[in-house]
């Protein structure tokens, strides 16, 4: 697993996609599909998205985790912001165990949790990096990193503008984007810079959680706590399909 930078190069598939705190599982199968992942850190921090947040498992519901973010200008990019001084990694750290101590798979999992939550970075972007690539190392997944602003191009340019200038800079020929992005990119526009355009489906990934009703779509920690680390990579690198 490596985050590196350097020289553009040829390479098959590519994603994009800004940072997020414990992503969702189907955030891994995106990495794990591609040859090179680029991950943003140039682009404008959202208060309400899943940047600094996530769902976890609180008593058969789901329920809010987050990082505190320093308060300071809606306009700065995440690299800019920080987390916040009084961020108590040893309450979230309690939270977390207190809400997974007795899954089947805790001893295995909440020692990346813990290493992941005492950092001692206060960058949020940083943090963030880091805490996805110590994750893709633990499930197996091998995918190149990069940061989108060690990538020459015109970083002014936006949405699908800037995906396809990234596309073109590291020299790929398929662009792979999560399923949620159907309505924001044009197969037709990605084809006229000879790029294929596709987009990747998570299958269903139905486990037990307690005996509860199951709520999909968790953190990753909550997939981690209740599957073994061998089901964890071969749903991360299968159960989804590109279309």
């Amino acid at each position: 697993m490596t985050s590196t930078t350097g020289n553009s190069s040829e390479r098959g598939k590519t994603a994009i996609m800004q940072p997020y705190f414990f992503p969702y599982i189907g955030y891994f199968q995106l990495i794990a599909a591609v040859d090179l992942f680029i991950v943003y850190d140039n682009i404008k921090y959202t208060k309400k998205g899943w940047i600094n947040r996530n769902r976890f498992l609180c008593n058969g519901k789901d329920a809010i985790f987050s990082l505190p973010v320093k308060g300071d200008s809606d306009l700065l990019d995440i690299r800019e912001r920080q987390l916040s001084p009084d961020f108590n990694c040893e309450k979230l750290i309690n939270q977390l165990a207190g809400a997974y101590r007795k899954a089947p798979c805790f001893k295995q999992a909440f020692p990346l949790i813990e290493q992941i939550l005492r950092q001692k970075e206060l960058n949020l972007f940083q943090f963030l990096h880091r805490s996805i690539v110590l994750l893709c190392e633990q499930i197996g997944i091998t995918t190149e990193i990069r940061i989108s602003s060690d990538i020459p191009i015109l970083h002014s340019l936006k949405g699908q503008d800037k995906v396809l200038a990234l596309c073109e800079a590291v020299g790929t020929s398929v662009y792979v984007n999560a399923i949620g992005g159907t309505e924001l990119y044009s197969k037709e526009v990605f084809l006229s810079h000879n790029i294929e355009l596709k987009f990747l489906r998570s299958k269903p990934f139905q486990y037990p959680q307690y005996g509860n009703d199951f709520l999909p779509w968790l953190s990753i920690v909550d997939v981690l706590m209740f599957n073994s680390l061998e089901t964890v990579k071969e749903k991360v690198h299968s159960n989804y399909e590109l279309i």
